[in-house]
């Protein structure tokens, strides 16, 4: 028997889902090539029509304006230190946030990068500063999420968790250190843990 039930088209995308998927799939491209990418690589990344691109955005400079937005974009590091089980090992909570605040450093250092590098300098500096307050409410939160994270070891602890986080911020956040003294994540959880003296 042949179903006659018309199918349900799915919903159309807003403006800002549409914009937010392109950048997704723009992301890897950007990185990689950096101002140089088409929109015709971002469109075929993305599965649409390369029209579509410019029915979302102004023009390539404004998705290249974009994904530098959203590589600097802490929600997902957020997201990633939020999805960590609070009942392992502190140092094991600590490494994983480690490497997740790290990947969006580097995300965020290998777009801009390659952005520069291939010419993108066009000043708008506009564009490109953050909103007002925008740092430090990532700090904030960031700096919250580590807390959570430290919260249920507190009666081990000598310093209150916030200060914990704090020390553990300051650490991984850190300048580059010269090539032989880099920390990996569980040498930074390490000293912030025990030290650097032998028990």
């Amino acid at each position: 028997m042949t179903d006659t039930t018309p199918r349900r088209r799915a919903p159309a995308m807003s403006v800002e889902q549409r914009r937010a998927m392109i950048v997704a799939a723009a992301l890897p491209l950007v990185a990689e090539h950096g101002a140089n990418v088409t929109t015709s690589q971002i469109a075929r990344a993305a599965g649409v029509g390369e029209g579509t691109i410019f029915r979302a955005f102004a023009d390539k400079d404004e998705v290249l304006q974009a994904c530098m937005t959203e590589a600097m974009n802490p929600d997902h590091a957020l997201r990633e230190l939020a999805s960590i089980p609070l009942d392992e090992p502190l140092a094991a909570r600590l490494v994983q946030a480690a490497e997740a605040l790290r990947a969006h450093l580097e995300r965020m250092g290998t777009v801009a990068a390659a952005l520069y590098a291939s010419g993108h300098h066009h000043d708008r500096a506009a564009a490109r500063r953050p909103a007002p307050g925008a740092r430090e409410a990532s700090a904030r939160a960031t700096l919250e999420a580590v807390t959570e994270l430290i919260e249920p070891d507190r009666a081990a602890l000598r310093l209150e968790p916030r200060q914990v986080a704090a020390a553990f911020l300051g650490l991984l956040f850190a300048r580059p250190l010269p090539a032989g003294a880099e920390l990996t994540p569980t040498d930074l959880v390490d000293i912030l843990l025990h030290g650097t003296r032998h028990p």
